[in-house]
């Protein structure tokens, strides 16, 4: 774990902390569970409808979405970014369904900061328990020996050796390897570096990366279980905002969202970006923009949602949802009004 680096300074700061009350607990906890169902509910919608043109999904991935879909392939995790704003109501600004990251410090670090300095309060936290017992969940639909994909990246790489840890204390056996290391045996086997063949991958690697590098033809050949499946292509593309606010406007946690600028204050957000860049924000006495590599993928406008400010700072609730359920919290604030990678993580307790 990094706590402080030279490019960006603390990022974990266990110097302040969040206090919530057990309603803003509960809110925040129903609301996640609420919202995930309703996701599942606008994938089967987008699969149904077959409208993966407007997320910009390519043809050649379509026939993985539908079967995995359709096969009930199962989902490990994910992580929805909430607004919890003045007025109490949790309200979605993206769901990071398919490479979420900032695992460990929600379910281990900020665990042992809680017990280190607050042995007797609570969070909302079962993480590291709802991993283990997922995984013994997916024992019986996995291959016994479970491959994890990462690329080499300080936060990926703790990413997943803290997943392959909690896959072990679930009985599996795991390897892992980076991305640009398997191989392809005949056309039609994922192979390691021993040339084994891969029945099970684990990828923090996102999908619309493999639609488009060097396996993307062999894809559709290989027959791997995929971890994250291939269906959560459509959760983790911000162009399901405006299919959920379509389908499900009048719920409290969505905000109205659409391809076409919004009127009065918005946020317009690439439909691929990551950590924070290529966003734009148009608010009363807001005026930003970023930079960044994902303007090629479109983008969606979203109606801007008011973070709270607490000592110059502006916090977005991590929820993390494991296994289907809402299992905790980790925050991540910033003095600005776009949360990037640098913006520091920051522990909570219940009172």
């Amino acid at each position: 774990m990094f706590h402080t680096s030279r490019e960006s300074g603390v990022y974990w700061g266990e110097g302040t902390y969040y206090e919530f009350a057990v309603g803003e607990i509960d809110a925040i906890e129903a609301a996640t569970g609420e919202l995930h169902e309703l996701c599942l509910e606008a994938v089967d919608h987008v699969i149904e409808r077959r409208r993966y043109a407007e997320l910009g999904i390519p043809e050649l991935v379509v026939p993985l979405i539908e079967a995995s879909w359709n096969g009930e392939v199962p989902s490990l995790y994910g992580r929805m970014d909430l607004a919890f704003g003045p007025d109490g109501v949790p309200k979605l600004l993206e769901y990071n369904a398919d490479t979420p990251t900032s695992l460990l410090e929600a379910g281990v670090i900020q665990w042992t900061w809680l017990d280190d300095c607050f042995p007797s309060l609570d969070q909302l936290n079962s993480v590291h328990e709802q991993l283990i017992a997922t995984w013994r969940e997916l024992r019986p639909f996995v291959a016994s020996c479970v491959h994890f994909g990462f690329v080499e990246d300080v936060e990926d790489e703790m990413t997943v050796a803290y997943l392959r840890d909690t896959a072990e204390q679930a009985g599996l056996a795991t390897v892992a390897i980076a991305m640009e290391d398997l191989g392809i045996e005949e056309g039609r086997a994922l192979v390691d570096l021993e040339r084994r063949p891969i029945a099970t991958l684990f990828k923090l690697y996102p999908w619309e990366g493999l639609a488009t590098d060097v396996l993307a033809s062999a894809l559709p050949r290989l027959g791997v279980q995929w971890i994250e499946p291939a269906w959560k292509m459509i959760l983790s593309n911000k162009a399901i905002l405006p299919v959920l606010y379509e389908l499900f406007g009048d719920h409290p946690s969505i905000l109205p969202a659409s391809r076409q600028p919004l009127d009065g204050a918005w946020v317009r957000k690439p439909l691929l970006g990551r950590e924070g860049s290529n966003v734009t924000i148009a608010a009363p006495g807001v005026d930003v923009a970023t930079g960044g590599p994902y303007e090629p993928s479109g983008f969606v406008y979203q109606r801007y949602a008011d973070l709270g400010e607490h000592a110059g700072m502006r916090p977005v609730i991590g929820s993390w949802v494991i296994g289907g359920e809402a299992c905790g919290v980790g925050i991540r604030e910033t003095a600005g009004y776009v949360t990037s990678n640098t913006a520091r993580f920051v522990p909570h307790v219940i009172r």
